[in-house]
Parts: structure tokens; C-alpha cells; sequence
């Protein structure tokens, strides 16, 4: 395994724990929000001597707040590692499988992605990107050995949330919330079985399915008035 990560120290922590438990790691620190990560991870591959055979794409992160008050760069930021990144990487490494025959692509999507949000434009639309793009793929790649999978999870306790206001939110608070471990697990089993999409949690698809029947103005009304601050 190689692992990408922003921070060193935690990158070869993590690797030192997996080390010890038999398996091969190697760190790579590496800012997706550059426009030559994806150049840098190819060419980290390289110096270690190993290809791309499963792509885990799991970076990415939210700005909450109007879009017209939140920092202009910051918000394309969001676009560069949760869409730019993804993306080039997916295409970096996605002809080698296909020659391969074999491998695929695990793509963390989010519920967000099924609907607008109010007051996290940018984030929901990434998402929403995430979702069309791995299904797309996935039905461009039926019958070549290669599977792409969108895990989309709900509200998982992660240090995703630091960065935000959000967790001030009605709607955080109410939301329900799943655990780190159990997520990836449900992602995992999901990409080995070659399926296309996985909400982990019945509550979700729940959530879900109210916000595909129901009409944008309702689900839009619904969000904003969750989203104020308390």
C-alpha cells in the first residue's frame, strides 16, 4: 500500500502500525491541491517500482457557508482535491488497469451529492460530480475486469468536521452519525463484490430516497432552515 496525506508524521505512524502487523506500506506526503500531484504521485509509484492496481480516492474536505461570502480560493481549492484530483488520478491509472484487465476504482462520494446544499454549494456539487463520474465509468467499463465503486456515506465521525462550521448546524446535529472503521469496511466489501454504488447505512438510503422523490424547492427549504446556526 502507499498512503497519501498531506502530513508526514501521521503518514509514516500509520505505515509503522501496518508494518508491524505484516503488511507492506509506504508514505508519501503529498498536497492534492497542487496541479502536479498527480504527476508527483505517478512519479512516487515509480521510484518504488510498483503500479496502480486499486485507486482509493478518499481526499477531500468542506467549506460551509454562503458562496458569496466564502473565500473564492478556498471554495476552488475544494474543487482541486475533491474533483481535479480525483480525477486526474482516475485517469493517470484507469488505461493500465484496463490493460491489465484487472483492478478498479473506489471513489468516496457523499449523500450530500443527491441534492443542492445551501450554504455548501461547492461541496455538494464535488459530490454530486463524484457520483455521475464513477457511474459513468462504471457502465463504460462492464466486461473489461475493471470495477469502479462511489462509497457515500452519511455523517461519519472524522476530522472532517474541524474545518467547518457545519457541526453547529440543526442539521448536524440531527443527522445521524456512523464511525470511521465501519464506513471503509462497507466501501471495501462493496468494491470487492464490483458494485457501483454503496450507502453503508439503511438510515442513509432512507435520507436518500426522500431527497430523489422529493421536489428540489422542498429539499432546498428543508436544508436551509436545518442549516442555521444554534
Amino acid at each position: 500500500m502507499v498512503l497519501l496525506d498531506q502530513t508526514q508524521q501521521a503518514l509514516e505512524d500509520i505505515v509503522a502500525e501496518l508494518c508491524r502487523s505484516g503488511a507492506q506500506a509506504h508514505a508519501f506526503a503529498c498536497d492534492l491541491a497542487g496541479r502536479d500531484a498527480g504527476q508527483r504521485v505517478e512519479n512516487a509509484l515509480s521510484e518504488l517500482g510498483v503500479y496502480c492496481d486499486v485507486l482509493v480516492n478518499s481526499a477531500g474536505y468542506g467549506v460551509f457557508g454562503p458562496a458569496a461570502e466564502t473565500d473564492r480560493e478556498e471554495q476552488l481549492e475544494l474543487l482541486d482535491v475533491n474533483a481535479r484530483a480525483l480525477t486526474d488520478l482516475t485517469l493517470r491509472f484507469l488505461p493500465g488497469m484496463v490493460a491489465r484487465r484487472r483492478g478498479g476504482i473506489l471513489n468516496v462520494g457523499s449523500i450530500t451529492g443527491y441534492a443542492p446544499g445551501p450554504n455548501m454549494a461547492v461541496y455538494s456539487a464535488s459530490k454530486a460530480y463524484v457520483r455521475s463520474f464513477t457511474a459513468a465509468l462504471g457502465a463504460e467499463l462492464a466486461g473489461t475486469g475493471v470495477t469502479v465503486t462511489c462509497l457515500s456515506p452519511g455523517v461519519v465521525r472524522t476530522a472532517f468536521f474541524n474545518r467547518t462550521t457545519i457541526s453547529q448546524t440543526r442539521l448536524f446535529k440531527l443527522m445521524p452519525r456512523s464511525n470511521a472503521p465501519e464506513t471503509a469496511e462497507a466501501g471495501w466489501r462493496a468494491f470487492r463484490a464490483g458494485k457501483r454504488l454503496v450507502i453503508p447505512r439503511l438510515v442513509d438510503r432512507i435520507i436518500v430516497s426522500f431527497r430523489v422523490l422529493l421536489p428540489d424547492a422542498i429539499v432546498l427549504r428543508l436544508i436551509s432552515v436545518l442549516q442555521r446556526l444554534r
